[in-house]
């Protein structure tokens, strides 16, 4: 089959088209024949050398497509049926394997490309707003990078939740998406003191939680426009990994809380990884929970699409087609 393979560490340039073994069913495990691959930070990080992986390596966690094999002892999934996974295993490559635990079923109603594209970011904005820190009707909510694929979906989420959502954008195109997708008010960070705007537009009071998946650019601001007892969800490291503190900034914040989740953690159970796969597509189904794909490439090209996404001058969900 046809696919991506690395074979060392480094930039874009590492991710070159070549050829794999189609790949056979274990025990309890499926074989997803794919149409769409979402292109995510971690396979950034992993390819890069960040996060360490095991060379040859075929990058990719999250697709959508039709199963075409499943293995013994699998049960409820059949070949035929169209399903979604964060869960694959090399997922840049015509076909991959996952646990069948790890599938949720895309329903009617949903593409196979919209479920490509909102699964993993999805199943994150349900578990950040519904969980980490459980948005409240009347809470006023900051999200960084609220154009992004992620930030979209976080603030569309808290908006359905009653909150009033302050948002973060570099770029007069990218405001206009948040706006879009739900802020109330938005901040461009390149042109305005984060921290100073949203003290002005909560009375000095700051807000009860700060969604921030950029990190390093962005962590200061964050502690900054809390308000006393406020939580930093600190889900991502865009623009790099926050350096060791003192954790006597805290206190001085106000007693503030600092979270650094993930989303297996949020997704422990079987049952609760259909749960919110259930909510998220249900809505994509509904027309109540926007998908925005900001690019597609082949799969031959994921060395741009890696490149695109890393400059943060993307909107939306990139996808491998």
């Amino acid at each position: 089959m046809r696919a991506i393979v690395v074979e060392e560490t480094g930039g874009p340039e590492v991710l070159r088209p070549g050829e794999a073994p189609d790949p056979v069913p274990g025990p309890g495990e499926v074989v997803v024949d794919l149409a769409a691959r979402g292109v995510n930070f971690i396979e950034i990080y992993q390819r890069s050398g960040i996060y360490p992986v095991s060379l040859p390596w075929i990058p990719g966690s999250e697709g959508a497509g039709v199963v075409s094999a499943v293995g013994e002892g699998v049960t409820g999934v059949a070949v035929g049926d169209r399903v979604a996974s964060v869960g694959l295993r090399g997922s840049y490559a015509e076909r991959a394997v996952a646990a069948a635990a790890d599938l949720v079923p895309v329903p009617d109603g949903v593409t196979t490309e919209q479920a490509a594209a909102v699964l993993l970011q999805g199943l994150t904005a349900h578990y950040l707003t519904h969980s980490t820190y459980p948005v409240q009707r009347g809470d006023t909510v900051l999200v960084h990078a609220a154009a992004g694929g992620t930030g979209q979906l976080v603030v569309q989420f808290a908006k359905q939740r009653g909150a009033r959502v302050i948002g973060t954008v570099s770029t007069a195109d990218k405001e206009r998406r948040a706006r879009e997708a739900g802020a109330d008010e938005v901040v461009r960070s390149t042109e305005a003191d984060v921290a100073a705007e949203v003290r002005r537009l909560t009375g000095g009071e700051g807000v009860p939680v700060v969604y921030d998946g950029v990190g390093a650019a962005t962590f200061d601001a964050s502690l900054a426009c809390l308000r006393p007892r406020g939580m930093l969800v600190l889900f991502g490291q865009s623009s790099g990994v926050v350096p060791p503190f003192d954790p006597q900034r805290l206190n001085a914040a106000g007693s503030v809380y600092l979270t650094r989740p993930s989303l297996g953690h949020y997704t422990r159970t079987r049952q609760e990884l259909l749960d919110r796969a259930s909510a998220v597509l249900g809505l994509v189904a509904s027309g109540g929970l926007a998908v925005h794909v900001g690019g597609r490439y082949p799969l031959a090209e994921a060395h741009r699409a890696h490149t695109d996404l890393a400059s943060r001058a993307t909107v939306g969900k990139l996808l491998l087609v």
